[in-house]
């Protein structure tokens, strides 16, 4: 039976895990995501059936849900910028060793220790890799405290359809808000049975080895070649996106996270003021729905990068319409986030780049 609460970004998350099954976490803690793992220690399972550890430090965190993911477990972690960097080089090893596991980042501004305050400054860490070598996650971009919750369950099952590190990227402002939230009942069932897991030899099976090491180049690069024909094959089957009065849109916003859900205000200030504004939300950050960009924005003579940051992903925005059309960046950075208004402020100063669309006079449409 689904409960309904309310609660933070953060306990949703934490909460959903425990639900989903989640057999170990492991972290270190950093503002704004350290509810995660507090949850997780005061309310996990008291038979014993989930591990909540906190680690010496983020690189340790990272490497024990290398191990524990090599036993077929399922396994997370969470942290904020900094600390994602510093796991950076195990999760290169995990998706190159092929490895399930949830990575939750809690975004910060930067660069450097920056501030505790909310930023999405690392989109192109999560999505063009961050580590060494040519590896993508998976990433999910919530905008809301349910979908922090949806996508921990979302994230297991593509972990371990593609075998790779799935990122649920969030920000601030969407770990530390407070909403209500319907929790899906707990799994009657807790562990994955894989093949490939590193359990031990047996009577009736050989041992499995599990490495990210390979030293013959031509064999690595037929295992190169194989992960990415599986990223391709993400891309054609996972790209997640929503969209809001898009179908007559002039412009289009387009912005993830905490940015979409105050963009949707934009688009209804510019509404109100005889503007066809829409927005296009893309929910996965990877894979990128460009297709579904591109064709939401036929219509449109102009779109809106709004992001808090000083423009990252309007370099996926503007591959997606192959530069068709204007596409120009909002962003606030170092922790601000931007107000409504200001975003409708940038839509219009858009507008005259767009001199083939008629645009309509700015009075408030009636009631």
């Amino acid at each position: 039976m689904k409960e309904l609460r309310l609660m933070k970004g953060n306990e949703a998350i934490a909460e959903a895990a425990i639900r989903a099954g989640v057999d170990a976490y492991f972290g270190y803690p950093i503002t704004p995501q350290s509810e995660i793992m507090e949850y997780l220690v005061q309310h996990c399972p008291a038979d014993g059936s989930m591990v909540v550890l906190q680690a010496e430090s983020e690189t340790a965190s990272i490497n024990m849900v290398y191990g524990a993911a090599s036993a077929g477990r399922r396994v997370m972690t969470s942290s904020s910028s900094p600390g994602i960097s510093l796991m950076a080089e195990g999760i290169s090893y995990l998706a190159g060793a092929e490895l399930p596991c949830l990575i939750v980042n809690v975004a910060r501004g930067g660069p450097g220790l920056g501030t505790i305050q909310p930023s999405q400054s690392d989109y192109f860490q999560s999505v063009k890799g961050g580590g060494h070598g040519d590896y993508r996650l998976l990433v999910l971009a919530p905008d809301s405290v349910q979908e922090m919750a949806d996508f921990v369950t979302l994230a297991f099952r593509l972990a371990f359809k593609y075998r790779n590190p799935v990122m649920i990227l969030s920000d601030g402002v969407i770990g530390q808000m407070m909403e209500k939230v319907t929790l899906s009942p707990p799994l009657s069932e807790r562990h994955n049975v894989v093949p490939w897991a590193t359990t031990g030899k047996t009577s009736d099976r050989e041992r499995n080895i599990i490495t990210s090491l390979n030293l013959d180049p031509f064999k690595h690069e037929r295992h190169n070649q194989k992960l990415q024909a599986k990223y391709r094959q993400m891309e054609r089957e996972e790209t997640r996106y929503d969209s809001y009065l898009c179908e007559d849109a002039e412009y289009v916003i387009v912005a993830y996270g905490a940015s979409a859900r105050i963009s949707r205000k934009a688009v209804e200030l510019a509404r109100a003021k005889g503007i066809r504004a829409g927005l296009f939300r893309p929910i996965t950050l990877f894979p990128f729905p460009s297709a579904e960009l591109k064709a939401a924005t036929q219509q449109a003579g102009g779109l809106l990068s709004v992001e808090m940051s000083a423009g990252q992903m309007i370099e996926d925005v503007r591959l997606a319409t192959e530069c068709s059309i204007p596409v120009q960046h909002f962003g606030r950075y170092g922790g601000v986030v931007h107000a409504p208004e200001e975003i409708l402020e940038a839509l219009e100063k858009l507008m005259p780049a767009v001199p083939e669309i008629h645009h309509p006079p700015w009075t408030p449409s009636e009631p």
